[in-house]
């Protein structure tokens, strides 16, 4: 296929479950002919207002906002403002389409990709949307007829999608993490963590922001005195916003050795690298990552999501015996246990390990801009 210079929209954000996918499509592109241009579009205040300008792209906001399911005066408020803020939207959004001239548009989810392809495809400019999760979102669902092709990362899309435009693509993901480490790759995150090479590591991990369910999970299990944890070592994510607490009681608890706690890891890769088993919350680009590395895992999805859609997730690998999963509100008893019973069971972790590895879709910002170039 020739990879000639195109011009190119892609909208959407809100979550890093968005955004990274996102760029790692606008890499692929710069990769496949440097000359393509890219213009990034999203909602006005959100993280990808400074994620996209820290990668080096151009990013105009909508002033679009999401409504608020939880019953407040301030969110009835901002649920009134919701239809103008809409149609504003879609108006400016206009205004971009035609200004920018793009030969195709993409969108990869949440609220901001709403207004830019619906705009888009009434002015009859092909385009593209990425569903990353197993149960599609709102957005994505809404655009489903409008667009020609919807890339998916879960069997059984149909269900919200016409079954003729989709194309099964996975997640793109970044490519320090596109593959399982090798012994020197686990070596070098032994000695980055300050690990002992003869004990067993457990990596836990709650996202940027922390997970409040894996953190008192954690709690639980150090008050408890770590039961069977005496060869264990543990890497702790728990999150910037938890960070002052987790360290008082860390404090509180200072004759427990052999756990690393941080707000925040930056070299993810090393951190997977170094666990023998994760556990982690199931949104769509961190199932796609810990497959692609074959780590064997124990999902804990969170419950303070759209549709429930890291159930979704999660039960995909569940169902092919790649991942376990423990439930939120039961957490604080089974998680640490359940994860301490895999590290004890290198033949479960093996056979996990295997069946994870093989569900990757590692290709995945090869297909999509494949799919995009086609449109074109």
């Amino acid at each position: 296929m020739e990879y000639k210079p195109i011009r190119v929209i892609i909208s959407g954000g809100g979550t890093g479950g968005h955004i990274f996918p996102a760029i790692s499509i606008a890499n692929k592109l710069k990769q496949l002919n440097p000359s393509t241009e890219i213009l990034f579009v999203g909602a006005e205040g959100k993280m990808e207002m400074e994620k996209v300008p820290a990668e080096g792209y151009e990013i105009v906001g909508l002033p679009i906002v999401g409504f608020q399911r939880q019953l407040s005066m301030k969110h009835l408020m901002n649920n009134l403002t919701v239809p103008f803020r809409v149609l504003g939207s879609v108006h400016h959004a206009k205004k971009i389409v035609k200004d920018f001239g793009p030969d195709v548009v993409v969108g990869v989810g949440g609220y901001a990709s709403a207004p830019l392809l619906w705009a888009a495809t009434g002015m009859k400019v092909p385009a593209v949307i990425q569903e990353q999760n197993g149960f599609a979102g709102l957005t994505n669902k809404l655009l489903g007829n409008r667009v020609q092709r919807i890339c998916v990362a879960y069997e059984g899309m149909e269900k919200f999608f016409p079954k003729e435009k989709i194309v099964m693509s996975g997640n793109p993901i970044r490519e320090v993490l596109s593959r399982p480490a090798t012994e020197e790759q686990k070596a070098e995150a032994l000695s980055y963590f300050g690990l002992n090479p003869g004990k067993r590591h457990l990596f836990i991990v709650g996202g940027s922001l922390g997970s409040g369910t894996l953190n008192r999970a954690m709690q639980h299990w150090i008050q408890d005195g770590c039961p069977e944890g005496e060869d264990v070592e543990v890497i702790w994510q728990c999150g910037k916003y938890y960070k002052k607490d987790i360290d008082a009681f860390m404090e509180a608890h200072s004759q427990v050795e052999g756990i690393r706690h941080y707000d925040f890891i930056g070299r993810m890769d090393l951190a997977y690298a170094a666990a023998d088993v994760v556990v982690s919350r199931s949104g769509a680009s961190t199932v796609s990552e810990l497959c692609a590395m074959g780590k064997a895992t124990v999902f804990v999805p969170s419950p303070n999501v759209a549709e429930d859609h890291q159930t979704h997730n999660a039960m995909a690998l569940v169902r092919k015996e790649a991942a376990m999963l423990v439930k939120d509100n039961e957490a604080i008893d089974e998680l640490l246990p359940t994860a301490i019973a895999l590290l004890h069971s290198p033949e479960r972790r093996e056979k996990l390990q295997k069946n994870a590895h093989a569900m990757a879709l590692t290709q995945a910002a090869q297909v999509i801009c494949d799919e995009i170039y086609k449109l074109v």
